[in-house]
């Protein structure tokens, strides 16, 4: 039998003592393809304290029985984002406050394929919905080559799921971010982009 996983949905200073689990949960999940990110624990403290003194932010976890995250996920206003996030809009001439942006969803490998990733986005989007001005739901993803060598075979890309979630991808809206890849000397830029969604004005 699975074991039980309780999804909670917490804001403001309620997110200070699940922090430490998070971060460790990014960089365990991110050092696989297609992040490839070789952790970075000052970074990842920094990030998540900025998310948990955002005004619209919100950290959905996934506990097993002994109330261990194994899996979790994060949005806020998008301009209470980084301002590399902010850029693409900005640039494209979009109204940030109409945007809830969707940070990472990171889940350990034995609990995926149980619906969570749903639940992670079905949370953050009630959350988004309840934030006045609120229109749109947005999230980035990063961009590999078709044929990365680093790609495994196993592979399969979360497109077809997200698209049954009913964001599309607007690859005009790219970002840049930066973080050294597993194997890497020094830390290199990577370029994202945006898939959008409209919200319902109701859950």
């Amino acid at each position: 039998m699975d074991p039980v996983i309780q999804v909670r949905r917490v804001t403001g200073a309620d997110m200070l003592p699940w922090l430490e689990h998070v971060a460790r949960l990014r960089i365990i999940v991110f050092r696989d393809f297609p992040y490839l990110y070789d952790g970075d624990m000052v970074y990842e403290r920094e990030y998540l304290q900025a998310l948990s003194q955002a005004a619209g932010g919100v950290l959905v976890l996934a506990l097993d029985e002994a109330d261990v995250p194994v899996g979790a996920s994060t949005g806020m206003r998008l301009v209470e984002a980084e301002a590399a996030i902010r850029a693409p809009f900005q640039q494209a001439g979009i109204a940030e406050e109409n945007i809830f942006y969707c940070g990472e969803s990171v889940l350990l490998p034995t609990y995926r394929g149980r619906g969570l990733g749903h639940r992670f986005f079905d949370e953050r989007e009630a959350h988004a919905r309840r934030l006045p001005g609120v229109r749109t739901s947005a999230f980035a993803s990063v961009v590999r080559a078709t044929d990365d060598p680093r790609c495994p075979a196993d592979y399969h890309s979360n497109h077809a799921f997200w698209q049954g979630r009913g964001y599309r991808e607007h690859p005009q809206l790219r970002a840049t971010l930066g973080w050294k890849e597993v194997g890497a000397t020094a830390q290199r830029d990577h370029a994202l982009t945006f898939w959008l969604r409209e919200l319902e004005t109701s859950e």
